[in-house]
């Protein structure tokens, strides 16, 4: 062991952590109680500092994605991150602090002393976080994951991100779990399409002919996005968005100074918009609605994110929907409702995505074909799903909700119940939208408020805006206030009055 000093204890303070280097190694102090603990500084989801996240009834959150990690031991509560926090030897002698620069070992992979066989079906962030999540509680039985594509789940938030801008080439794409963490963890991949489902043989046919027996199965297929349905919809240039090779296929296509529509004003039409345009291209949206992303965000911040793309060259089309993409072999322009002819070297929609549940059809679907489950994410007997194909109890009522991280929390409750436990969804939905360089953060799902406050200009960041229902916050939206979302990630978790909010964000400052 070689310990080094590295601050006193009276420089640790108790609501966020104290960034210390040992060497090479950024590592963190934090207060646990009466003690401190020391562990990486940086997330092991995407490198953020955990310094500038905040720390909340025992847990310490990412500023990014809202990771939350146990304070006593550094064990993962919440995702996106799917490993825990290394943790590194710590002495107090007398009130100096003095850290090992070398981690504490990490836990052994379970022993292979069970004799039962978990199914996972969809190897996205829903089906790479449960599988992660049983070895974690110590399954130690058969693991096998299905899907389509080939390889290793990876990260699709970034492919609207950065793969469309050309800031990521799609080859560098992060895979969700290396090689080595599927060797290690003695977790089966097998490249086939499940196409029924036998819950009263505990039974999953496979397109290929093969049969996979299970004790438990998790349904994680997520959506399959819609396409257009109008004359000229098959032309070669029109795309959507949703795996790696849709990207590139894009990218194959695109070029500066090309025309494209994006048929669609939803996040990832968006999304889209911004990257293309960063590529190069001059974009045009053919929006639904004259102020984007007012049912999640409001009026304020919708019209601030319109007026951040318009101040880059996007050009937006409300009021009129595309007829028919007109070209000879080729895309050439869109037609509109009113006769406005759209030259076009490229469409693009982003039009949503509906639940890939088609060979579900033996359990009960719901009208938009999603699976009903309840809240802790069962849908049958020794079957879960979660994620995009799941319908599940929030506040009361039925949601699907198609969010990166809820999927990953929903794939943690699902593993814990496989395993006898009883878990229940009790958290609070997050996700982040990317726009010109901005970084908008979202927590809840409110569909109603009666109340909405603002610090700071939607318009100029930073900022955040609390949205309120009978005196309680319902949902939060901010950009570059990442301290403050990730206090609101945890704290949300119970009813959090709009007064004690302000209060809480005004004590950051």
């Amino acid at each position: 062991m070689s310990l080094h000093r590295v601050a006193r204890f009276a420089d640790v303070p108790e609501d966020r952590g104290l960034p210390v280097q040992v060497g090479e190694q950024k590592i963190l102090l934090v207060r646990a109680g009466t003690s401190l603990r020391a562990f990486q500084g940086e997330c092991p989801h995407a490198g953020a500092p955990l310094a500038e996240g905040a720390i909340c009834h025992g847990r310490l959150i990412c500023p990014w994605h809202k990771g939350a990690f146990r304070l006593e031991d550094g064990a993962l509560c919440e995702p996106p991150a799917l490993d825990g926090l290394l943790r590194y030897p710590l002495e107090l002698r007398g009130d100096e602090v003095w850290v090992d620069d070398q981690p504490l070992a990490d836990p052994h992979t379970p022993p292979a002393d069970d004799p039962r066989t978990f199914i996972i079906v969809g190897a996205g962030a829903g089906g790479t976080a449960c599988a992660a999540a049983l070895r974690e509680k110590g399954f130690g039985g058969r693991i096998v994951m299905v899907d389509r594509e080939p390889g290793a789940g990876y990260d699709r938030t970034v492919l609207s991100k950065f793969v469309l801008s050309g800031e990521m080439p799609p080859e560098e794409t992060p895979p969700l779990r290396d090689d080595g963490f599927y060797r290690a963890q003695r977790i089966e991949r097998l490249e086939d399409e499940v196409t029924a489902l036998d819950t009263a043989a505990k039974t999953l046919h496979l397109r290929h002919g093969a049969n996979l027996a299970y004790d438990a199965a998790v349904l994680a297929t997520g959506g399959s996005p819609n396409r257009l349905t109008l004359p000229g919809a098959d032309l070669p240039q029109v795309f959507v968005l949703r795996s790696r090779l849709q990207a590139e296929c894009i990218l194959d296509s695109a070029r500066p100074g090309q025309r494209a529509v994006i048929v669609g004003d939803g996040f990832i039409a968006l999304e889209c918009a911004s990257a293309l345009r960063q590529l190069g291209l001059d974009v045009t949206v053919i929006a639904r609605h004259a102020v984007p992303f007012a049912a999640r965000f409001g009026d304020a911040v919708g019209r601030a994110v319109r007026a951040l793309h318009e101040d880059n060259g996007v050009k937006f089309i409300t009021g009129h929907e595309a007829c028919e993409i007109i070209g000879d072999g080729k895309v050439e322009a869109v037609l509109l409702d009113n006769g406005l002819r759209l030259s076009a070297d490229l469409v693009l929609a982003g039009i949503g995505v509906h639940p890939a549940t088609e060979a579900f059809a033996s359990l009960p679907r719901e009208k938009d074909l999603s699976l009903r489950v309840d809240d802790g994410m069962r849908a049958a007997q020794d079957v879960w799903a979660i994620g995009d194909i799941a319908t599940f109890p929030l506040n009361g009522r039925p949601e699907r909700i198609e969010h990166w991280r809820l999927a990953q929390q929903q794939a943690r409750i699902a593993a814990a119940n496989m395993l006898g436990g009883e878990e229940h969804y009790l958290d609070v939905p997050y996700f982040w939208t990317w726009h010109f360089g901005r970084s908008y953060d979202c927590l809840g799902h409110a569909a109603h408020w009666d109340e909405v406050g603002f610090n700071g200009d939607p318009g100029q960041p930073p900022f955040i805006g609390l949205f309120g229902s009978h005196g309680v916050v319902v949902a939060a939206v901010a950009c570059e206030e990442d301290r403050a979302m990730a206090l609101l990630a945890e704290r949300m978790k119970q009813p959090l009055p709009m007064e004690e909010a302000w209060r809480l964000i005004r004590r950051l400052k």
